[in-house]
């Protein structure tokens, strides 16, 4: 069975990412900088991020197709490492 077919839709998939930092700013930061994605999804998607302790966790349920899943972790991650670019460019500036 393909997974990725257009077909195929799970009943709820659910995903926990957990990125951990050095310090609290850092976490702090990124899961502030991330956020507001959190109001933007589609029926059936459900991100909530936060800071918790010196981690960004970011809990994902999806009740739509695979790909939808796998795409919002896509951006999700590409999100994250644009807040650590900015961070690290912001303090080698300040």
């Amino acid at each position: 069975m393909n997974l990725l077919a257009s077909s195929w839709r799970a009943k709820k998939v659910e995903a926990e990412i957990i990125i951990s930092y050095d310090d609290l700013e850092s976490a702090e930061a990124v899961a502030t900088a991330i956020s507001p994605d959190n109001f933007k999804v589609p029926a059936g998607l459900s991100i909530k991020t936060k800071r918790e302790d010196k981690s960004v966790v970011t809990r994902i349920k999806c009740r739509r197709k695979l790909q939808t899943l796998i795409a919002t972790i896509d951006d999700l991650l590409f999100a994250t490492s644009l807040a650590e670019k900015t961070l690290k460019t912001a303090r080698k500036l300040g």
